[in-house]
């Protein structure tokens, strides 16, 4: 897995740098996106043989349209609003044993359907990027519970995360890494949670003037001696493309699974659109 990270982002480096806009990948760039602009981004994302450990699901995931909106409300900080609007879960297999099983109540063993959870969260660039210094950022989200759990894609729980985003270009290749907490609600006891370490790391290489080649490495890690069913450890790989045209990028990419509770495989493609909307005094 190690030796696959390391061609893959050697490959990527090998190649103008990036925005802060990050569709297809999830690393928060440092990088704000400007006082008074906006920036909308919108996208299908299909995830093959997807987990929900909680409630006990194994199925084909689709989410249309994964929404997102960011707010620059001042030259070095955004307000962010991420909201998979529609989902659907084409069921493969069901675990009965699952913590919030005996919750789910599915019109038909084969396919459930529910809103996403909506995420709220903000950015802001501690430090500039300087010759000698990288970029450096404070980066938190909060997950709302709107999905039900009777639907079997929902915890109703809320979580939150934090971290420590860090952004450097060197020549052509924009390379941004970050690390964190994610503190998990427990689906199943009040007052307890899981408090888990996150980390990314991204590489953006630029192949023409409006098309770039990306990738990423994101991850969690549980050091707890309990681990709660939808709060263990991940891994995911990302590669993708985008290509801007005027205020517009267009993006596409692939996602592999790199542990039992990630999806096999996934494809997304969507567009981010950036534009003056505010004043800001």
């Amino acid at each position: 897995m190690l030796r696959i990270l390391i061609v893959a982002l050697v490959t990527l480096a090998a190649a103008p740098p990036s925005f802060a806009q990050q569709r297809p990948l999830k690393t928060e760039d440092p990088e704000t996106i400007g006082s008074g602009r906006i920036l909308i981004e919108a996208g299908v994302d299909y995830n093959r043989d997807a987990v929900f450990p909680v409630s006990g699901l194994r199925g084909n995931h689709l989410v249309m349209p994964a929404l997102g909106v960011s707010l620059g409300v001042s030259s070095i900080a955004e307000i962010q609003i991420d909201w998979g609007i529609y989902q659907t879960l084409s069921i493969t297999e069901v675990a009965s044993t699952a913590p919030l099983a005996h919750l789910v109540r599915l019109a038909n063993t084969r396919t459930t359907a529910d809103f996403g959870d909506i995420q709220i969260g903000a950015k802001v660039r501690l430090l500039s990027e300087t010759a000698r210094r990288p970029a450096i950022g404070s980066w938190f989200s909060t997950r709302l519970p709107n999905a039900s759990n009777e639907d079997g894609m929902g915890k109703d729980v809320q979580d939150f995360a934090s971290a420590v985003t860090m952004g450097k270009t060197v020549q052509s290749v924009r390379v941004v890494a970050s690390v964190g907490m994610a503190m998990l609600g427990h689906p199943a006891r009040a007052a307890a949670q899981d408090d888990l370490l996150i980390y990314g790391l991204s590489v953006a290489r630029a192949v023409t003037p409006r098309a770039e080649a990306v990738g990423e490495f994101v991850g969690r890690a549980n050091f707890g001696d309990l681990i709660t069913p939808g709060a263990e450890d991940t891994g995911v790989l990302r590669f993708g493309l985008r290509y801007t045209v005027s205020s517009v990028r267009f993006d596409a990419g692939l996602l592999l699974g790199l542990t039992p509770r990630e999806p096999a495989y996934g494809i997304t493609t969507g567009f981010t659109w950036v534009f003056n909307g505010l004043h800001v005094p």
